[in-house]
């Protein structure tokens, strides 16, 4: 049994340590790759665009709030980053908006 347990755990440590080696092992021909520098560019826009619809497509327009809260929020994230093209003051701004609102208004 005992030897069974540590047989496992040295695969699982072998997986994990060559899943962590092999970015760093395969650098270099990465560095070149046209596919990966337009990956780089157009993940980040493609994680937030997923994000975003996954939270707006569960607003409730039937609800006591009609998605006011999470529309507004979403129009103040927008709104702020459109002025300061500051990431972080924008989230930090729509949130704001959609908690007072979601709890305070509607």
């Amino acid at each position: 049994m005992t030897g069974y347990i540590a047989g496992a755990l040295g695969v699982a440590v072998a997986i994990t340590f060559a899943l962590r080696a092999l970015p760093f092992a395969v650098r270099s021909r990465l560095r070149q790759s046209a596919l990966l520098d337009s990956i780089g560019k157009w993940m980040p826009l493609g994680a937030v665009v997923i994000l975003a619809m996954y939270a707006l497509s569960s607003i409730d327009v039937l609800g006591s709030g009609h998605g006011i809260p999470q529309i507004a929020g979403v129009a103040a994230t927008v709104g702020v980053h459109l002025w300061r093209r500051n990431a972080a003051l924008s989230i930090v701004a729509g949130t704001v908006v959609c908690v007072v609102l979601q709890n305070w208004v509607v």
